[in-house]
């Protein structure tokens, strides 16, 4: 059995063995395989065992209808095992999972039952009981329920899942559940958090996951505030906008009433957050209306150009360079231009496409007089300078407000390459080094 046709056989006929075993542990045995083959991430073993005891649809959690680890071992006829180390659930082989995948109807619709089975259990009266405040230790599956049953749905979304998503939405906002998703994205995205009420409402969440039906469904029921910000600054726009879910963007921007340059805590909007993330298709909507600034900078000065640029954000550095209105130079708080942080970081495309255009400036200078030049320079980036040098209006040896040099930076830092391409020129002095 060595070869893909003898695997493909011996699997079948083991999940053959498993559908013979009688109703609970054929059920057992394919759930199983179910939920290893299309988890998010590898599960832990008593979160395998807590899925597969929750009752879809009922609120009550029956602690004696978690399986065992042998019951459901041996439900599995020896294609599923336990990673000691890591305690997590895994398949036999990595071929069992491509075999798995396609023969997708073994699960009769594996994504949408995973998002009943995490919703059914964020709606049981145990899960709903527990306090947001303080942060309680989490129990089995609850984590794994909170952050990924959005996930699933996205993917496949039945009525039943609807139903339940919206049911649960009825007291989201001091649901333990948001509090997991909001402490898990927070990291992600460096907010100002403030304690008390999430009011991170039933369209906050779906937007986060970008799940169109759900919210279409709650905007076109009404009685939500389209503009709402939950306890991280955020509108139910900005999380779409910030996870490029284009199809959700596009709902909330059809409401007359939505503000789409929405700022949060720390001014970046819906627009700021897509070009940042390198959402593309959110830019270019949010761009192709009339009310959305491209300049509006974030508390620290930085533009949706200044960091597209500098996460080299290709695309969406080319999308906005498409409007008129837009401001290349734009100096943040530190003086530093979207050119300088491409530069700086050493994204090579996006320095080529700035300067590709004839109204930016190569050598603005930031708070320390350092240009991007001299920033190249000092972090190593070769192809950058060379870059910069093909330029002939850029100054080789313009020093900063310390007397520092290009050259200086590069030989101070060890950056060889770099200092070899200064020295290649002419019109580069390697005397006037402080």
């Amino acid at each position: 059995m060595t070869d893909g046709l003898g695997l493909e056989g011996a699997y079948s006929e083991t999940i053959n063995r498993i559908n013979e075993q009688g109703e609970e542990g054929s059920r057992l045995g394919i759930a199983a395989l179910m939920w290893i083959s299309h988890a998010e991430r590898p599960l832990k073993v008593d979160e395998l065992f807590h899925a597969l005891g929750v009752e879809i649809g009922s609120a009550d959690l029956d602690g004696d209808s978690v399986p065992s680890i042998g019951t459901v071992l041996a439900c599995c006829q020896g294609l599923v095992s336990v990673n000691e180390k890591a305690s997590t659930v895994q398949l036999i082989h990595f071929t069992l999972q491509e075999y798995l995948r396609a023969h997708p109807k073994l699960f009769n619709g594996a994504h949408s039952t995973m998002a009943e089975t995490c919703l059914s259990f964020l709606s049981s009266h145990w899960v709903k009981a527990l306090s947001a405040s303080p942060f309680p230790v989490c129990p089995p599956f609850l984590k794994y329920s909170s952050l990924c049953w959005g996930v699933h749905a996205k993917r496949d979304l039945s009525d039943c899942a609807t139903q339940l998503a919206l049911n649960l939405f009825n007291d989201y906002n001091n649901h333990i559940s948001t509090e997991i998703l909001l402490d898990t994205a927070m990291p992600r995205f460096s907010y100002i958090r403030t304690y008390g009420p999430s009011l991170f409402s039933g369209l906050h969440c779906a937007s986060f996951f970008g799940i169109v039906e759900i919210v279409a469904f709650l905007v076109d029921m009404g009685g939500c505030d389209i503009n709402q910000t939950d306890c991280t600054g955020s509108t139910p726009l900005a999380w779409a906008a910030k996870n490029g879910h284009d199809g959700v963007v596009k709902i909330l921007l059809r409401r007359g009433d939505v503000n789409p340059d929405n700022p949060d805590p720390y001014g970046r909007t819906p627009l700021l957050w897509a070009a940042g993330s390198s959402c593309e298709g959110v830019a270019e909507i949010l761009l192709g209306r009339g009310d959305v600034n491209p300049n509006n900078p974030d508390q620290d000065g930085r533009t949706p150009l200044a960091w597209a640029a500098l996460n080299g954000y290709e695309g969406v550095v080319k999308i906005l360079l498409r409007r008129d209105d837009i401001n290349p130079n734009n100096p943040d708080k530190d003086g530093r231009t979207p050119l300088l942080w491409a530069a700086m970081n050493g994204h090579e495309g996006v320095v080529k496409i700035l300067l590709g255009r004839g109204d930016v400036d190569p050598n603005n200078i930031d708070q320390y007089g350092r240009t991007p030049l001299a920033w190249a320079a000092m972090n190593g980036h070769a192809g950058v300078v060379k870059i910069l040098l093909g330029r002939g209006d850029v100054n080789p040896d313009n020093p900063d407000k310390y007397g520092l040099t290009p050259l200086s930076w590069a030989a101070s830092k060890g950056r060889e390459e770099v200092a070899e391409v200064l020295l290649e020129r002419g019109d580069v002095n390697p005397g006037n080094q402080t």
